[in-house]
This record gives structure tokens, C-alpha cells and sequence, in this order.
């Protein structure tokens, strides 16, 4: 099977085949996101010893799918083991044995634990197991690749990336796999034989995000909104109750982290932690502190710095377009289909929302069609509150060349054109921008349209624009 981008990870993954030094590999990210399939596909399906967790096992269960594997791999003994000690000593034989499978590129032992934070049920001590098997041997192997794999980001985090005991500055290499671009999302449509016009892939993209496995569900008889009817909307759809499995997978008790995605939803610039602690269903401290940062960590939320005077604020803001559609839609669902919600005045606010969080996401592609991708930036929405009004600018691009792309994102059913009134409200942010943030940039306004732009009288006020094609570059 072809693997669609992911080449940065592909290149991370050749650099342990060929380092000289035994490697332990975190590989992480959301459910449904390639994390498996990546891994399958790189090496081929072919490993030193591959075993995944069992949903919903005990420590037995578990312990008995991991001898199954072991079995599978040529290690003879059948019952099952005590312990996970006693499971890591016997792949320790495995791996020491003359007919362990070696990667001919050089000759390395590469063991693939997928799944692993379904291994460490209560009271198993696998976390302590794991630790003693890497510690006490595997990482004296300079040709041994031990990777590990879980949706289970909270546990990902806990236990492997921020402990502090076993694992502290274990772990030679950390790969968060991202959702896939829009021009991946292309690729893999081409794949699938799904055919849609780049207008209706951005619309995918602002309904499903760029999750592959998603996608991959689409029926290709069917159009985009059919199969959005299909999947999201109907009684038995495959993604009809994925928001709650996707959560429930993630967190062990994500009740906080819904009512976090909540907050955000209704306030498309964020919230600051000050803000988001006063609700009642969130709360503050510690608890807040781990929920924003798993949540980062997903891809699910950004933070960024509000750059006005002074230091700035730190603001917390959804980014997930999944997520958007989900909670707008789904989950209090007023309407039996897609169809019904077009074109509603729900769906032209939703709309709106979500071409910006596609905009987010492809902050690369925005920088290299504005000519500026070898310069330093920092990318934040901004808003003020005043007597009289406030206003808010959605993405603003601040350059270290002394510019600051303002930036205006627009997904319509034609060709985006500014009116009058459109005019007058770029102005108004404009001015507003400049007086409140004392700037000393020059100030470029800059459109983002997704269906194309037509230039009109009042087109002297934009400096850039941006098509959707842009976009997939």
C-alpha cells in the first residue's frame, strides 16, 4: 500500500534504521489518524516481534494475546506467563535467538508494541515491566528499534513523555502524527477514486478534518453531502457515534475535556485559562493545566499569544474542524440530514468558523503563497472590547520583516467580492488594530477565499489574496 505524505515521520523512522544506538520510539496521535498504518507500511509488515493491546482485557486476556504473538513469532513456551516480567523475558529470548527477523536495510531488531496503553491494566505493573525490560537490556542493544504506539494520549504523555522516574530522557524519539494537509487529503481521494471538485474538498475538510480514516469512508457513487448524510446523520452511520468513542479512547475520564471543546466552540478567537477556569463544568488548578495540554497535544486546541501591548494574553482555541461540526450538528441535532442544515443561518456561521480553523491548519501553505516562508512569524487572532464595540481579526500573520498580514477568510457559494459595507468594517478593524495595539508594522490586508475572488471598486484596501488552490500547495 502507498503512504500518502507523512514524510518528515518516514524520515525519522529511516534515521533509527540507521543510527548506531538503540532506539525507543513514541509514536502518537488521535484516534483514526495512521498511526498503525503508518508503521505497517513503513517496514513493510515485517517485524522482529509485533503485538498489539486488547480493548477492554484484563491483565489475563492480555497477557495471553501477547504469548499468542510471541507464538507467532517462533517462541515455543504456551503458557501463560506469570507477569509481564516474566512476558518481556521471554521476548528478550526471542529477540536473542539466531532466527530473530532482522531489517536487511541494517540489520536491525525492530519490535512494534501497538496499542500499548491497553496493556497496562490495573495492578499489572506492566508500566514496571516495560521499564525493567528497556533499562536492563534493550537499550544496551545498539541494532534493537523498540517503538510503541497508543490513541491513549493522556497515558502517552504520562507515562512515557513527561515521567520524571523510569522513562525520564528514555524515549530517543517522539513522532506526533498530524491530520492530513489538504493536498494529502487529494492524494488519497485520487487513491479511493472519490471524485470531488477542490471547493467541495475544503468543505470535507471543514466537516471531517483531514483524519484519512474518515475519509476512506466516503462511498464514491455517492456526493459530498450524501455521504456526509450517510455517515454522520443516519441512525447506524459509521461516524454517528465517533466523537464520544474518540474521546472515551483518548482520556480515561474526558467529561473536562468536553466541557473545555464546549467553551471554545462558542468563542472562535479562544479563551484565555482565566476565562475557561469560570466555567462550572471545567473548573481550575492542576486538573485544567493537564486537560489543556492533552488536548494540545491531540491537535485538538492551539495557544497562542494575543500580541497586543505589552506581554500579551495567552489564548486557548479550537482547532479541530470535527469537533466544530460535531457540537454544531450533531450533537444536539435538530435536523434529520445534512441537506436540511445548508444554507440555514446556523450553517453560514458555522461556515464561516470553519474555513478559519482550515486556514489554521494550513498556515505553511498561507506563508509560502504570500512569498514569505523563510520568515520568522507568529500567528494569533486578536480582539478588543470598548465602549461603543469591539473588534476582532480572525488570524493575524506578524513577520519579523515588520509587516503584519491582517487577515480576512472567506469560504462563499461564488467568487468572494467586497462590497461596501465589507469595506467599511475592514476599515473599522483596521484602524482599530493600529490604535490599539500601538503597532509599528506596516499592515497588509490580506483575503483568503476559498471559492475564488473577484476584484470590485473596493479592492484597493487588500494588498494579498489568497485562493482556495492556494491551499494545496
Amino acid at each position: 500500500m502507498k503512504i500518502i505524505g507523512r514524510n518528515n515521520e518516514k524520515d525519522g523512522l529511516m534515521q533509527c534504521l540507521l543510527s548506531k544506538r538503540p532506539e525507543f520510539v513514541v509514536v502518537y496521535g488521535r484516534r483514526r489518524v495512521g498511526k498503525t498504518y503508518l508503521i505497517r507500511e513503513f517496514f513493510n509488515r515485517s517485524f522482529s516481534f509485533y503485538a498489539t493491546g486488547l480493548t477492554s482485557e484484563k491483565t489475563k486476556g492480555q497477557l495471553r494475546g501477547f504469548t499468542a504473538s510471541l507464538n507467532e513469532y517462533g517462541h515455543e513456551e504456551k503458557s501463560i506467563p506469570k507477569d509481564w516480567f516474566e512476558a518481556f523475558s521471554r521476548l528478550k529470548e526471542l529477540l536473542e535467538s539466531d532466527n530473530v527477523y532482522r531489517e536487511p536495510i541494517n540489520n536491525k531488531r525492530v519490535v512494534f508494541l501497538d496499542e500499548l496503553p491497553w496493556m497496562d491494566t490495573a495492578k499489572s505493573d506492566f508500566k514496571s515491566a516495560l521499564d525493567y525490560f528497556w533499562n536492563s537490556w534493550a537499550s544496551a542493544q545498539e541494532d534493537l528499534v523498540l517503538i510503541v504506539c497508543g490513541s491513549a494520549t493522556s497515558w502517552i504523555i504520562t507515562n512515557l513523555l513527561t515521567d520524571k522516574k523510569g522513562f525520564h530522557n528514555r524515549v530517543t524519539r517522539r513522532i506526533h502524527l498530524a491530520p492530513f494537509s489538504l493536498a494529502e487529503c487529494e492524494q488519497l481521494f485520487a487513491l479511493n477514486d472519490m471524485v470531488m471538485t477542490r471547493k467541495q474538498m475544503i468543505e470535507s475538510y471543514m466537516i471531517l478534518g483531514g483524519i484519512p480514516h474518515y475519509m476512506c469512508l466516503y462511498d464514491s457513487r455517492l456526493s459530498l453531502a450524501q455521504n456526509i448524510n450517510e455517515l454522520c446523520f443516519k441512525e447506524h452511520g459509521q461516524l454517528a457515534n465517533e466523537y464520544h468513542n474518540l474521546f472515551y479512547s483518548l482520556y480515561d475520564k474526558p467529561e473536562k475535556h468536553l466541557a473545555i471543546l464546549d467553551a471554545l466552540a462558542a468563542h472562535r478567537v479562544g479563551l484565555t485559562r482565566a476565562e475557561l477556569s469560570k466555567v462550572k463544568e471545567i473548573g481550575g488548578g492542576s486538573v485544567l493545566t493537564k486537560d489543556l495540554l492533552e488536548l494540545e497535544e491531540c491537535g485538538f486546541i492551539r495557544k497562542y499569544i494575543n500580541c497586543t501591548k505589552g506581554e500579551g494574553e495567552l489564548f486557548y482555541q479550537l482547532i479541530d474542524p470535527f469537533v466544530l461540526f460535531y457540537i454544531g450538528f450533531i450533537k444536539n441535532k435538530k435536523l434529520d440530514s445534512w441537506n436540511e442544515y445548508i444554507n440555514t443561518p446556523g450553517y453560514n456561521a458555522w461556515r464561516g468558523n470553519a474555513f478559519e480553523i482550515v486556514c489554521i491548519n494550513h498556515i505553511e501553505q498561507i506563508k509560502s503563497a504570500l512569498g514569505i516562508r523563510g520568515i520568522e512569524t507568529h500567528e494569533f487572532a486578536w480582539r478588543s472590547i470598548e465602549p461603543g464595540g469591539g473588534a476582532q481579526i480572525d488570524l493575524v500573520i506578524k513577520r519579523k520583516d515588520g509587516v503584519s498580514n491582517l487577515c480576512e477568510m472567506k469560504f462563499t457559494n461564488e467568487e468572494y467580492s467586497i462590497d461596501e459595507d465589507e469595506h467599511r468594517k475592514i476599515e473599522n478593524r483596521l484602524s482599530r488594530f493600529q490604535t490599539m495595539t500601538e503597532t509599528k508594522d506596516a499592515i497588509h490586508v490580506t483575503l483568503i477565499c476559498g471559492n475564488g475572488y473577484k476584484r470590485s471598486k473596493y479592492s484597493g484596501i487588500v494588498q494579498n489574496v489568497i485562493v482556495g488552490d492556494d491551499l494545496f500547495t
